[in-house]
C-alpha cells in the first residue's frame, strides 16, 4: 500500500467517526409550499430546508389541523377539519436535537390550486375554470410574471387579495393587476396591507380578465427587474363572492358581548351582522360566517366599548366616561373627531391609537385639550409606523378633550381606529429575540429578557417558566435593585438527557401575581411574535 493510499484511507476513517459521533443538526425550515389548504381537505405539503434526520416531530397551535410527516423527506400532510376556521395555523418541525422557528400555514375556506408554469405573458396565462379560488404561486426567479385568466359577467365584482409578506414572511413587497384580454390595466394596488396588495374590480363587461402579480424586493435594492426567488411564495385568492375587509366596531365587552358588522364586498345580508359572545378581556376572537371566504378579529375589552356618533366633531364632541375603548371612522377629509370627559386632579390616564397595526391607512394623530381649548399634549406615530401613545397626569378637576385625526388629513371608510383610554399606571412588556433555546446538559443556560418599562416603572421583575419537563430547573431570577434595568435573566440547567417541548415564559412584579403577563417571543423572519417558546436539550453526541 503506497503512502498516497494510506494517508487517504486514514482521513476517510478519521471523517467517518467523526460524523458518526457527531450530534445530528436540528431541522430547519425556510418555506412551506403550498402555503396553505382549504378546510374539510389534505394537501401534501413541500418543506424547503434542511433534516439531517427524517422525520421529525410537529407541533401545531391548532387542535383543527393535523400536520404529520410523509414518508418522502421533506413532506408533510396536512388536513384541516371541515370546522377549521380560516386563518393562520402555526407550526415547528423538532427532534432531539432542536427545533425550527415557528413558520405560518394559512388555511382557507375556497377550493385551492397551484401556480402552473408557463404563465408569464398575459396572452398566455394559466386559465381557471371558476372565478372562487386560492391559487398558491411561487415568483420563482427574477423576472417572473403570474397570470391568470378569469371569466366576469358585467357587474360581477372580483375580490384579488393576496398573501406574502404580512403573514407569510415571503421577501417581497407584491403588486396585483386586473388587464382586459387584450393587456391594458384596468385596475392595480401595490400596497393595500402593509405590502401586500388587493384589488377589487368590477367588471365592465362580459368578457375574459387577466389577473396578474409580479414583486420587487421587500427591501429595495439596486436591480431594476421584477423580484423572484425560492421563498418568494404567495396566495393569491379570487372570488365573486362575499369577502370581508373590515369588520366595525373593533371591539366589544368582554363581559357582555356584543353585535358587530361585517364590510367588504359581495356580502350577504345574512352575514352582515354578526354576534360576538363574551371571553377573555384583552383577548381577540375571530368573526366568521360560512358564507364569507375569510374570518376577522375583534378586541374584547374589560371596561365599557363606545361607537363614534355620526354627528362627532370638534362642533359637537361625544362625551364619554372614562376608561373606555373606542372605535371610529374618519370618513371624510379633514375630518376630526372629538370626545370631552370629566377627570379629578392627579388621574392618569393613557391613550393608546390603533390603526396601522389593523391593517388600516389611517395615520393616527391624538391630540388632548383643556376645557378652554389650549393644548396640553400630541402624540403622532413612530418612526417606525408603530401607532401613538398618550400619556397624561390630570393638573386640575375639569372636563377634557381627546381629539383623533389622520396625519395627512385623510378620509376614506376604510380611515378606522381603537383609542383604548385606560388608568396610567406603571407597567412593563417583555420579550425574546428567539422563540427556541437550546440548553446543554450540565452548563447553565442564559437567557436575556428585554424589559420595556413605561410610565415610571421602577420595580424588579420576576421571571417563571411553565411546562418545564422533569430534569430542568429554573432559578427564579429577579432584575436586582436596579430601578432601570432593561433586561432580566432566566437561567436554566438540565440533566443528561433529551428534551424538546414548548414551554411558556411569563414575568410578573416581584411579589404581585396580578401583574404576571407571557413574555412574547420574535419569531425569526416574521414581524408576528408568540407566546410559545421552544426548550431542547440535545441528545448526547454518539
Amino acid at each position: 500500500m503506497n503512502i498516497i493510499w494510506r494517508v487517504w484511507l486514514g482521513l476517510t476513517l478519521d471523517l467517518m467517526l467523526l460524523a458518526s459521533t457527531s450530534a445530528a443538526a436540528p431541522p430547519t425550515v425556510n418555506s412551506l409550499y403550498p402555503a396553505g389548504v382549504q378546510r374539510g381537505q389534505t394537501v401534501e405539503v413541500t418543506v424547503a430546508g434542511t433534516f439531517d434526520t427524517w422525520p421529525p416531530q410537529v407541533w401545531c397551535d391548532r387542535k383543527d389541523v393535523e400536520i404529520k410527516p410523509g414518508k418522502e423527506k421533506g413532506k408533510l400532510t396536512v388536513t384541516a377539519a371541515p370546522e377549521a376556521v380560516p386563518g393562520v395555523c402555526w407550526l415547528r418541525l423538532y427532534d432531539d436535537q432542536g427545533a425550527s422557528p415557528l413558520r405560518p400555514l394559512l388555511v382557507g375556506s375556497l377550493p385551492e390550486i397551484l401556480e402552473q408554469e408557463p404563465n408569464d405573458d398575459f396572452k398566455k396565462p394559466q386559465t381557471l375554470t371558476a372565478a372562487s379560488v386560492t391559487i398558491n404561486g411561487r415568483l420563482e426567479k427574477a423576472g417572473d410574471v403570474d397570470c391568470f385568466a378569469v371569466v366576469l359577467r358585467k357587474g360581477q365584482t372580483l375580490v384579488a387579495s393576496l398573501e406574502a409578506n404580512r403573514t407569510l414572511g415571503s421577501p417581497m413587497d407584491a403588486v396585483v393587476q386586473v388587464l382586459s384580454a387584450d393587456g391594458f390595466v384596468q385596475q392595480e394596488n401595490h400596497d393595500y396591507h402593509g405590502l401586500d396588495p388587493l384589488v377589487a374590480f368590477t367588471a365592465p363587461k362580459d368578457s375574459t380578465y387577466i389577473v396578474r402579480v409580479f414583486a420587487f424586493p421587500a427591501m429595495p435594492d439596486s436591480s431594476v427587474r421584477f423580484a423572484g426567488g425560492e421563498l418568494y411564495i404567495y396566495r393569491l385568492t379570487l372570488t365573486t363572492g362575499a369577502f370581508a375587509d373590515r369588520i366595525f366596531p373593533l371591539a366589544v365587552s368582554a363581559a357582555e358581548g356584543g353585535a358587530v358588522e361585517l364590510h367588504g364586498w359581495n356580502i350577504p345580508d345574512a352575514a352582515k351582522a354578526r354576534a360576538v359572545e363574551k371571553g377573555e378581556p384583552g383577548s381577540d376572537t375571530v368573526v366568521f360566517h360560512p358564507e364569507v371566504t375569510n374570518a376577522l378579529a375583534v378586541r374584547l375589552e374589560p371596561h365599557p366599548v363606545i361607537v363614534q356618533s355620526l354627528t362627532n366633531s370638534r362642533k359637537e364632541p361625544q362625551t364619554i366616561t372614562l376608561p373606555a375603548t373606542v372605535s371610529g371612522r374618519l370618513e371624510t377629509r379633514d375630518a376630526v373627531h372629538a370626545y370631552q370627559f370629566e377627570a379629578k386632579k392627579g388621574q392618569q390616564w393613557r391613550f393608546e391609537a390603533e390603526a396601522r397595526a389593523l391593517g388600516f391607512p389611517l395615520d393616527p394623530v391624538l391630540r388632548l385639550l383643556d376645557g378652554s381649548g389650549k393644548q396640553l399634549a400630541q402624540a403622532e406615530s413612530a418612526r417606525d409606523g408603530r401607532d401613538p401613545e398618550l400619556a397624561f397626569t390630570v393638573p386640575q378637576d375639569g372636563v377634557y378633550r381627546l381629539e383623533v385625526r389622520d396625519l395627512h388629513f385623510a378620509g376614506s371608510p376604510r380611515h378606522l381606529y381603537r383609542v383604548r383610554a385606560v388608568a396610567g399606571r406603571p407597567d412593563f412588556e417583555l420579550t425574546l429575540t428567539t422563540d427556541r433555546f437550546t440548553l446543554t446538559p450540565g452548563k447553565p443556560l442564559d437567557v436575556p429578557v428585554t424589559i420595556q418599562r413605561r410610565q415610571g416603572f421602577k420595580e424588579e421583575i420576576e421571571l417563571t417558566v411553565e411546562g418545564l419537563p422533569a430534569g430542568v430547573t429554573v432559578a427564579t431570577v429577579q432584575t436586582g435593585p436596579a430601578a432601570n434595568a432593561k433586561t432580566v435573566t432566566l437561567r436554566l440547567t438540565a440533566e443528561a438527557m433529551p428534551i424538546s417541548t414548548a414551554v411558556r415564559v411569563s414575568g410578573k412584579a416581584a411579589g404581585k401575581p396580578e401583574t404576571a403577563r407571557p413574555v412574547q417571543a420574535t419569531i425569526a423572519g416574521l414581524t408576528a411574535t408568540t407566546p410559545h417558546v421552544w426548550l431542547t436539550v440535545p441528545s448526547p453526541a454518539k
